[in-house]
């Protein structure tokens, strides 16, 4: 039995198939994103998504869809759906699909008549180019399939209208066609492995509408070029390839190159390797052959709090080690450039955010449990430079005070991982000492020192042990308060009291200066006002501000984003540090709690988790449809989990 596998009932109904979509990446930042039943419902979706760095940052919608025609005794039959304005649907193909599945690539098997179709996607590796397979599995007479491409050519934040800029002029090439529709785009090929007949027929399709955009409360419609149609007979058992690329490449190649793709492919036969292989969509090679992982599809970019957090689970949690090193050489000198100079990375957003560096020596320390020597020999240098370059207070926001705590800016810029800003403030103002960063920070000291001492650096160690006393001392005194839990953050005499994730950390890691009794009674407010079936609530329901559903216009999801809002990563920490209490008899409980994860592998976009949910039931997906550190959480809890079975 297919583990991802949906049949006619739910396809052919929209207010279930329209809400679930599908990702493939390139690992190198292209993608091919639509839903389940090939209706485009976001400006971010399409066949052909790729980066145009000649343009900006951005990636762009080069190829949207490609509507599918069969012909039988002259009558037509077109597979394809759009919505169009006033929630107009057509020309209503998903009426004809009898089963779509993706256990290893995507494959919707359409019925007309007599006709049995099959179409299967590959996105390629490291290459903008996407290869779709059409097999004829069954007719009783001669059948000719149509496919008409829907261009866009614009960025994946704008949308397209007619327009007189438009260049309408291709050129032919092997089997089909190459067009380029603005200045500055590269040259679209789109070829098949068969000979057939372009019919240059341009027009505008005009009011094609974007659902998610709707709901989002942004402008939603946009009209798409299709230049004409390609067209050809197929027999029956016979498979045709069509390819859209930004290079040509030779028709006769497209069997092989698409047979050793599916071969590369993890089967999505289980929760964990549809966590496996979401976790390499993360994957974002350059042109340089450096690695770094994405934050999440299909809008996010590198950013270095996320890299960070996501590494692990990325490419530990999936036995991937040479991922690890290659993504952290990748990072490293970013980061030392930064404390160099102060200089952002180009890739690497958001470098100069005070965790920063300490989520990168809690990295390093998640190898260092299975590989030291290699940690000890290439990395350890660095997580003292770090230690010393926060000692002495180079960073420009973070402050180490005499008291052992770091002290950050918060007030007019968002500073941690609750980063929503309404008018270019934050929403949540969290200033002073964070009880995450100091957490991270105790957590590094002894880290640090756990490497100085097998370096037999006794002068460091000794300094940093004193160091973290002292931290340890002040984080107790400060953050704990006479409920039992811990203060958010303390800004000089104002200590905030809403109960929110962020104590988690000092709960999780491996050197926390909390006792086994005071983690006990954190881990009790968090189990009863923060944990749900999808993740940890970034705020309680019975502290000022809970708003639950991250839904409507953008100032309204703003408010909401982490005002009560459900984040899947926190259950990897949170159960981190319920194993660390309960220990062999928290195994079952860590296991329940992952069933409602497993769920979201049918649902939203399936195979992966989404970005955040809401906090109330029915606990809805919401925001980037695919996040980096959602999923290298799971999959680093469940190593975790899998360690306690064995007595590890």
């Amino acid at each position: 039995m297919n583990y991802l596998k949906f049949d006619k009932t739910l396809l052919i109904n929209l207010e279930q198939s329209l809400h679930r979509e599908l990702l493939r990446t390139n690992k190198s930042g292209a993608y091919h994103c639509t839903t389940i039943v090939d209706c485009n419902t976001r400006k971010y979706h399409g066949l052909l998504v790729i980066p145009v760095p000649t343009i900006d940052e951005e990636n762009h919608v080069l190829l949207s869809s490609l509507d599918e025609t069969v012909i039988q005794h002259g009558a037509e039959f077109n597979l394809g759906l759009h919505k169009y304005d006033g929630d107009h649907y057509s020309p209503n193909g998903h009426k004809y699909i009898r089963e779509f599945s993706c256990d290893v690539i995507p494959k919707t098997i359409y019925r007309v008549g007599g006709v049995i179709l099959s179409k299967e996607k590959i996105f390629i590796s490291h290459e903008n180019r996407i290869l779709i397979k059409y097999t004829l599995l069954e007719a009783h007479s001669p059948t000719t399939l149509r496919l008409k491409p829907f261009l866009a050519f614009r960025s994946v934040r704008m949308l397209t209208h007619e327009n007189d800029q438009i260049n309408k002029e291709y050129l032919k090439v092997e089997n089909g066609v190459c067009t380029s529709l603005y200045k500055g785009y590269p040259l679209l090929y789109m070829q098949l492995s068969k000979k057939n007949e372009f019919i240059y027929q341009p027009d505008w399709y005009k009011g094609i509408e974007y659902i998610k955009e709707q709901e989002r409360g942004y402008y939603s419609n946009e009209d798409l070029y299709v230049p004409g149609y390609f067209e050809f007979p197929i027999k029956k058992g016979e498979s045709v390839y069509f390819s859209a690329g930004l290079n040509e490449v030779p028709t006769k190649t497209y069997k092989n190159i698409f047979v050793e793709e599916e071969k590369k492919r993890t089967p999505r036969d289980s929760f964990y390797n549809c966590l496996k292989n979401s976790a390499q969509q993360f994957y974002n090679r350059k042109e340089d052959n450096s690695l770094y992982l994405l934050a999440g599809y299909p809008w996010f970019k590198v950013r270095a709090r996320d890299l960070f957090i996501s590494l692990p689970g990325c490419t530990l949690g999936i036995d991937q080690k040479d991922a690890f090193y290659e993504i952290l050489d990748s990072s490293i000198p970013a980061l030392k450039r930064f404390m160099e100079t102060g200089v952002e990375d180009p890739v690497i957003k958001e470098i100069y955010q005070p965790d920063v560096l300490l989520w990168a020596i809690w990295a390093i320390q998640q190898l260092y449990k299975e590989d030291k020597e290699i940690v000890l020999e290439k990395y350890a240098s660095f997580v003292l430079e770090v230690i010393d370059f926060i000692r002495d207070n180079k960073h420009n926001n973070l402050k180490l005070e005499t008291n052992g705590l770091l002290l950050s800016d918060g007030k007019t810029k968002a500073i941690s991982w609750m980063n929503s800003t309404s008018g270019g403030h934050p929403i949540v103002p969290r200033t002073g000492y964070l009880v995450e960063f100091n957490a991270l920070w105790y957590n590094a000291l002894r880290f640090a020192s756990d490497l100085a001492s097998a370096l037999d650096d006794d002068t460091s160690h000794d300094t940093f042990i004193r160091i973290a006393e002292k931290t340890g001392i002040s984080f107790v005194y400060q953050f704990k308060n006479p409920y039992g839990y811990l203060f958010d953050y303390i800004d000089g005499e104002y200590k905030d009291l809403s109960v929110r994730p962020n104590m988690l950390f000092a709960l999780a890691f491996d050197y926390s200066p909390l006792s086994k009794e005071e983690k006990k009674t954190c881990l009790d407010y968090i189990t009863k006002e923060l944990l749900t079936p999808k993740g940890i609530r970034s705020l309680s329901p019975k502290s000022s501000g809970y708003n639950p559903f991250y839904q409507g216009p953008q100032v309204q999801r703003d408010y909401a984003y982490h005002q009560g809002t459900a984040w899947p990563w926190l259950t990897g920490f949170y159960l981190e540090a319920y194993l660390k209490i309960y220990k062999q008899s928290g195994i079952s409980f860590a296991e329940r709690a992952l069933i409602g994860f497993e769920d979201e592998m049918r649902t939203h976009c399936v195979g992966t988790i989404a970005e955040l949910f809401d906090g109330n039931p029915p606990f809805k997906a919401r925001g980037a449809i695919s996040f980096a550190m959602n999923v290298a959480e799971i999959l680093r809890i469940m190593k975790i989990i899998n360690k306690y079975e064995e007595g590890i």
